[in-house]
């Protein structure tokens, strides 16, 4: 099949991103991760879906010890319409941005959102993944497709989230009174090492670690950037 580079992703129609996402699908891979992971990041995006800016941010932690080691960042512009399931096609170019000034790439991605938990099996995860070789895992503090039975009350309590009887993730009790996050392999990692990694990436939070830093360093750059905007122009 041939690949579309993302910064020509704004110019597809959803239609055909829809397309594009059922070819992709083919690629999918779900084996095991049989290496040692030493460094791991976290993803996140921030935007207003009624604008075109997205604000792109990664973090690379040493794991399992979770010490912030490098962040990345992105200011980009899409025009891709704001449609849930297509997301990814808004977000993927400002967080490819980023991926490519890090000194050290990670071993694993947490992204903040859907892996194989998507109608099309196509979350920001996999995408992601597919189009870096890196193995990923999806991470949501959200449902988008699937349906599950609430997990046990206890911390690490979790349930099969189903697709049609096929397990695309984990409804996951990442903290005890706290609703769960949904946790799904993206590419190169299986359904089982997913959610064993991202237990091991809780700490005091209820989103693992990864994408909480992600998160705080996109709302930073965010309200930076809003700043400088905002900022009158200094009389000469």
């Amino acid at each position: 099949m041939k690949m579309i580079a993302p910064e020509k992703y704004q110019d597809l129609s959803p239609r055909e991103a829809i397309a594009y996402q059922k070819e992709l699908r083919a690629l999918i891979n779900l084996q095991e991760l049989d290496q040692p992971i030493r460094y791991i990041a976290g993803a996140d995006i921030s935007f207003n879906k009624y604008e075109e800016t997205v604000y792109a941010g990664i973090v690379i932690l040493t794991y399992p010890d979770l010490i912030l080691v490098e962040e990345a960042t992105a200011i980009s512009s899409t025009t891709f319409p704001y449609v849930s399931g297509l997301l990814a096609f808004r977000e993927i170019p400002a967080l490819l941005e980023a991926f490519k000034k890090l000194k050290q790439l990670p071993d694993v991605m947490v992204l903040d959102g859907q892996g194989i938990a998507h109608e099309r099996r196509l979350g920001i995860a996999t995408h992601f993944g597919l189009l870096t070789d890196i193995p990923s895992i999806g991470s949501a503090k959200s449902r988008l497709h699937g349906l599950y039975k609430e997990p046990g009350s206890k911390p690490f309590d979790k349930t099969p989230l189903l697709s049609k009887q096929e397990t695309v993730g984990f409804a996951f009790r990442s903290k005890a009174k706290c609703k769960p996050i949904f946790v799904s392999p993206g590419h190169k990692i299986s359904l089982d090492q997913s959610v064993e990694i991202i237990k091991n990436c809780i700490t005091k939070y209820r989103i693992p670690e990864p994408t909480r830093l992600a998160h705080l360093l996109v709302n930073r750059i965010r309200i930076e950037d809003k700043v400088k905007v905002e900022r009158p122009q200094t009389a000469v």
